[in-house]
This record gives C-alpha cells, sequence and structure tokens, in this order.
C-alpha cells in the first residue's frame, strides 16, 4: 500500500484527508512543516500533500528543505492551499510542488490527483534507474577501452571507489567542508571518479606499457592524460548538462594529480584552489595505487600506504582529508573495493 504524508496545522482538515484516503493509502499526518519534514526523513512517504499557510515553517519553507535532500528529494509534492489565486499557484509549481489543489478538497479530484503522481514518480524512477544502468555501461565501456590496451584498472578503481566512499562518509560526519560537501557531491564523487584516467586513451601504448622507469620527455607526455581526459570529459557534459556527476569526473581527471603544496601538475594549483573533488580523489587514488603492483615496483601492505599518506599531509594532500583517511583507516584496510 502507496504512503501518503498530509501536512497541515488544522487538525479538521488532517482529520479529512485521513478519511479521504482512508482502505486506499496508508496515511500518514503532521501539524507543522517540522514535523512533516521528520516523518518524511523516517518513514520516506510515496506522496506528500502539503499545506502552504503554516506558522513556523510554511508550506513553501518545508518543499525548499526536502529539495535539498536528496533521499527526499524525489517525493511529489501536492500544494493543498484555500487560495486559489495565479501569483501562489504559479509559485507553487515552481517551488517544485508537481501539483496544486484548492480546499475544499474534492474526494475524486484528490484521488486522481494523487493517483496519477504516484503513476508518474514511479514511472520517472524507472526511466532514470534505467539512464544509471546507461552511465554504468558508458563507464564500463570506457574503461574496458583501456583495458583493451593492456593496461589493467578495473581493480584499481574498484580500489579507489571504495576508499573514496568511505573517506566522504567520515568527512559528512565530522562536518568538515560543511556548505560545501553533502551528499549530492559525494553521488557526483563515487559516481564520477573511475573515469579520472580516461585521459589515458589519448597516450601513446608505448608509454603506457613500458616495462621500465619512463625517461624526463615520457613522463612528461604521461602528464597529459589529465588535460586530455578534463577536455573529453568537459566537452561530454557540455552535451549531456543533465548529468552533473560529468562536470565533477572532468573536474577530477583534470586535477587529481594536483598537490596541495603547488608542486603538482597539470597547473600547479595549491591548497583550496584545487577542487574539493580532486583534493579527495587524490588520497584515494595514491592509496590504491600504492597497493597495487605496478612496473617498477611491488604493491604495498596497507601500513606502509597508509603512513606515506599520512606523511603527505599538507604537502600533497590537504590536511582534513588526510584527517578523515586516518580516523577511517580500520574500515579501509577491511574495504575490498
Amino acid at each position: 500500500m502507496k504512503r501518503i504524508l498530509a501536512v497541515d496545522d488544522n487538525l479538521v482538515s488532517l482529520r479529512e484527508i485521513s478519511a479521504l484516503l482512508a482502505g486506499r493509502y496508508a496515511t500518514m499526518l503532521a501539524r507543522s512543516g517540522e514535523q512533516g519534514l521528520v516523518i518524511a526523513a523516517q518513514q520516506l512517504p510515496d506522496l506528500i500533500l502539503l499545506d502552504v499557510e503554516m506558522p513556523g515553517m510554511n508550506g513553501f519553507n518545508v518543499i525548499a528543505s526536502l529539495r535539498k535532500q536528496p533521499v527526499l528529494t524525489w517525493i511529489p509534492v501536492i500544494f493543498l492551499t484555500a487560495h486559489s489565486d495565479v501569483a501562489t499557484e504559479i509559485r507553487a509549481l515552481e517551488s517544485g510542488a508537481v501539483d496544486f489543489i484548492t480546499k475544499p478538497v474534492k474526494k475524486d479530484i484528490l484521488l486522481h490527483r494523487i493517483e496519477l503522481h504516484l503513476q508518474f514518480a514511479q514511472y520517472q524512477r524507472h526511466m532514470e534507474g534505467m539512464a544509471t544502468e546507461l552511465e554504468d555501461s558508458i563507464i564500463a565501456s570506457f574503461a574496458d577501452i583501456i583495458n583493451c590496451r593492456g593496461i589493467s584498472l578495473n581493480r584499481h578503481e574498484d580500489q579507489v571507489g571504495g576508499c573514496l566512499n568511505i573517506i566522504c562518509r567520515a568527512l559528512l560526519a565530522s562536518g568538515e567542508f560543511a556548505g560545501e560537501l553533502d551528499e549530492a557531491l559525494v553521488h557526483e564523487i563515487i559516481r564520477g571518479a573511475p573515469l579520472h584516467d580516461i585521459g589515458k586513451i589519448g597516450i601513446s601504448d608505448t608509454i603506457l606499457l613500458k616495462p621500465g622507469k619512463l625517461s624526463v620527455e615520457e613522463y612528461e607526455a604521461v602528464k597529459e592524460h589529465t588535460l586530455i581526459g578534463g577536455k573529453v570529459l568537459q566537452r561530454i557534459y557540455e552535451h549531456l548538462p543533465t548529468l552533473p556527476y560529468l562536470r565533477c569526473a572532468a573536474l577530477m581527471a583534470e586535477g587529481h594529480h594536483e598537490r596541495f603544496d603547488g608542486q603538482g601538475y597539470p597547473y600547479g594549483l595549491a591548497g583550496e584552489d584545487i577542487p574539493l573533488c580532486s583534493r579527495i580523489l587524490s588520497v584515494g587514488n595514491v592509496y590504491a595505487s600504492l597497493m597495487s603492483d605496478c612496473a617498477f615496483r611491488k604493491a604495498m601492505s596497507h601500513e606502509e600506504a597508509c603512513s606515506i599518506i599520512l606523511a603527505g599531509s599538507g604537502t600533497a594532500f590537504d590536511p582534513r582529508v588526510v584527517r578523515a583517511f586516518e580516523k577511517s583507516r580500520e574500515a579501509i584496510a577491511a574495504c575490498k573495493g
């Protein structure tokens, strides 16, 4: 049974709505915007009926808060109000509501609108799921392109992704980068990270597959993969602006070899001039690299890799990201990617 949350400071209105929905939907009731947000976060209703005029948080405040929380932003909201003026209706729809019903509510209209938007929301989530599967296929295809050239990145990318997820969760829990790092950005970082080395498709096989140490000229050529990857992903993002993780992926592709002290490449950015997503990725990427075999050394142990990450605090890496890494080192050790 679908769950409907009704939010209204008028108890009589709530009882009327509850009676209208009885037997068709599981109904939850809230007498304030603040209470409605708490119930929404705890119960994740399938649809919200929201009064506009309420003391404290009005309907517009409530929907603004809903839209800031990724886990709640998909929930369709129907505004209920005694005001039928065009300005209020336009504002309601512009705020993100899917519909607008004038009080007193008529049963047939209410039930029809609810069912319509529940069906549309289900269809929309289905389409989003299909889009996610397509995006995953694209990411996997990029990795396959590199793997076909003899460069195995799958395990590395799995390790990077697992490490990044743990670091991001630690940063969110600590409140670091409050106002900058949120669930939406974490999603973009995790989603875009597997593409950070895609620029290597533009580097010569002779260099990428060389078993020994690179010459100065060869190393300079390899460094170009950051610019190539950033340019490719930025171009894709410009064609697909509804996929913000691609913009984040472009920043990470370009900036994951920058250093906090300004001694990295390609631009020599320092400190907070380096995008936050790149600063976070840098730690996860280096850790995963140290834990893997390469042409000139064997994989390090977890403790050895951690010691190098910690030693790079303030020079190679953002100290706040390193602190989150240090607090999570046991979880990272247990992560298999």
